[in-house]
């Protein structure tokens, strides 16, 4: 591996900008929209019954787009319950832009914030120095176990913070997307960061299965437009492919031989689909909810 390729977590802006330019042109919220309009009603059935308020724990809130999706389809379940929720966060920024978006909105009378600019970790051993564990009725992360050391540990961690008829909903790239197969053929010729694991909802689901923990698993289809990848000087694929494979400014730091082969195979249908003359790469999100 050249010495002068370096992790895309290892530049916050460039990370920041690389993951913008992944929302615009992948289907990534729209996916989660539509399992929030056809599968969460259902899921959030029996979270508060006979509760005079609704506790949410949000870990890995983010800028709030798709909190703020969450508590509607609460609200919409529970009309004029008080709603409390939580937000752990490790980045002060995307706070920031999920209290603007708080402020804008006019439907959030019955809800109480509370911010904490804190990882998983952090709020976990907050809580252990507590007396008495704080339940939950629904606790969510959103593409945050990546970031998470000893997931197995997390997670137990998380469970036995459900209260009655309460669930974790766990949204993570599909072992059916192309994520892993690239991570699985590139990660050992790529930088590596303790900040970031290659995980899918396939490793997800056997360490679910083997704490033998109860849940449901729902697919849905997503794709990212990947093709200004293959535009030469083309910002926004050089930004996307830093993305695809976590390295800062890969498309110079790369040697020349991993580049042909990453590009070349990002073309493939191993790989991606090519639709009304578009390169659209498999994006894949699971749904996986853990009963209490």
């Amino acid at each position: 591996m050249a010495s002068s390729m370096r992790s895309l977590f290892s530049d916050h802006s460039r990370y920041v900008e690389s993951f913008r330019r992944f929302l615009i042109t992948s289907t990534e919220h729209q996916c989660m929209q539509e399992f929030m309009d056809k599968k969460l009603p259902g899921i959030i059935a029996r979270i508060g019954d006979k509760k005079s308020e609704i506790k949410i724990l949000s870990i890995g809130g983010g800028a709030g787009e798709i909190d703020l999706q969450i508590l509607s389809k609460v609200q919409a379940q529970y009309s004029g319950i008080h709603i409390n929720n939580e937000v752990v966060e490790p980045s002060a920024e995307q706070i920031a832009k999920y209290k603007e978006l708080v402020a804008k909105s006019s439907k959030l009378k019955n809800v109480k914030f509370a911010w904490h600019n804190e990882t998983a970790a952090e709020y976990q051993n907050r809580m252990a120095e507590e007396k008495e564990l704080q339940k939950w009725d629904f606790i969510h992360m959103v593409q945050v176990l990546y970031y998470v050391k000893d997931i197995p540990a997390t997670l137990k961690f998380f469970h036995s913070l459900l209260a009655t008829n309460a669930k974790i909903l766990i949204i993570i790239v599909s072992g059916t997307s192309s994520w892993g197969k690239l991570w699985k053929k590139y990660g050992s010729r790529l930088p590596r960061d303790d900040l970031c694991l290659y995980i899918t909802s396939t490793d997800l689901t056997q360490m679910l299965d083997k704490m033998g923990l109860q849940y449901d698993c729902y697919d849905f289809l997503s794709t990212m437009d990947i093709s200004d990848c293959f535009i030469d000087g083309n910002e926004n694929g050089d930004l996307l492919l830093d993305f695809l494979t976590e390295t800062c400014h890969f498309n110079t730091t790369a040697p020349g031989d991993l580049r042909a082969e990453i590009v070349k195979d990002l073309q493939e249908p191993e790989f991606s689909i090519k639709k009304d003359g578009k390169v659209l790469f498999n994006n894949n999100l699971s749904f996986i909810v853990v009963e209490a």
